[in-house]
């Protein structure tokens, strides 16, 4: 059975999609822009707080669900200037203990929802 997995502590979805769904002990969590999820504003012009702010809405829908970073399995992460990836990797990786950190890709794409620079989905088992 399927279980939606939704808090107010990270941005609402802006299209038809949920912030994340339980299936069977995995919660598959939608991609999260850096969004402050209190003003409903982006942040922008720093790529390091960008990520940061995509990693804090991560953390959120975990919580709810009643899990954390260390339950990662998979992470995706969408870049549009490949160029920031050393600074995305810095914030990134600030989040994993690097014994269990999942697996991942990065992509450069060109571009994401409401043009930000930075997009991270992630696969948690618990």
């Amino acid at each position: 059975m399927k279980k939606i997995i939704n808090t107010s502590k990270a941005p609402a979805p802006i299209g038809p999609y949920n912030q994340a769904i339980l299936v069977n002990g995995i919660l598959y969590v939608s991609g999260q822009v850096p969004m402050d999820p209190t003003s409903g504003k982006l942040v922008e012009g720093d790529i390091k707080k960008e990520t940061q702010q995509c990693m804090e809405n991560l953390k959120a829908i975990l919580e709810e669900a009643g899990m954390g970073f260390e339950d990662v399995v998979k992470a995706s992460i969408f870049i549009k200037d490949m160029h920031q990836f050393s600074q995305i990797n810095e914030v990134y990786g600030s989040y994993f203990d690097a014994d269990t950190a999942p697996a991942r890709e990065t992509v450069e794409v060109a571009n994401l929802p409401r043009f930000v620079n930075v997009e991270i989905s992630m696969i948690a088992i618990k």
